[in-house]
């Protein structure tokens, strides 16, 4: 029999327990596309958030990311980073299976991969993911812009993108087969 005090935040690390963790160990994330379908499943348009980067402190665009909790399973993270950044009413259509349309790999040093986190060695299963509600940016993502394919593909939004997110969404796009020709 324990005699501990429960955890108030089961899953979460204090700062200075991650801090370490990160530069140790890579750390498990999710990432979502967010888009809207036509009634033939065809993309109209993909979601990008606006947000001020934790690391330089400048406007970036980029997609739904977070941590995949202790005891949580992919789909639950990838539905509470879902709601965490577009708010409770976006109503995640969740795919049918876990398998991802990319592993996402960042390194904390530039060059290594096109895809960078200056904080971790971070692994990424990237989902698109269907959203039919009202979105209404939550947490620190100031604003979602709702974007047609031509324009989420165009190399000025690519390049914008934190952490080399711009070759994910491409990826993306590719994967859905809405990548302008």
């Amino acid at each position: 029999m324990s005699v501990r005090t429960p955890d108030p935040n089961p899953g979460w690390l204090p700062d200075f327990a991650l801090d370490e963790t990160r530069a140790r160990v890579p750390i498990l994330y999710v990432e979502a596309v967010p888009v809207r379908i036509d009634p033939l499943g065809h993309v109209e348009s993909i979601g990008v958030l606006l947000r001020g980067s934790s690391t330089t402190g400048v406007m970036t665009r980029t997609l739904v990311s977070g941590r995949v909790l202790h005891g949580e399973s992919v789909r639950e993270a990838l539905l509470r980073n879902l709601e965490k950044d577009l708010g409770p009413t976006a109503f995640p259509q969740l795919p049918a299976t876990t398998v991802p349309f990319s592993v996402a790999e960042y390194f904390p040093l530039p060059g290594v991969s096109p895809l960078y986190d200056p904080r971790q060695h971070a692994v990424a299963l990237a989902y698109i993911v269907p959203v039919t509600g009202d979105c209404n940016p939550r947490q620190d993502a100031l604003e979602l812009t709702w974007l047609t394919p031509a324009e989420a593909a165009s190399p000025d939004l690519l390049a914008d993108m934190e952490g080399g997110r711009g070759s994910l969404l491409k990826e993306a796009l590719a994967h859905m087969g809405a990548l302008p020709q």
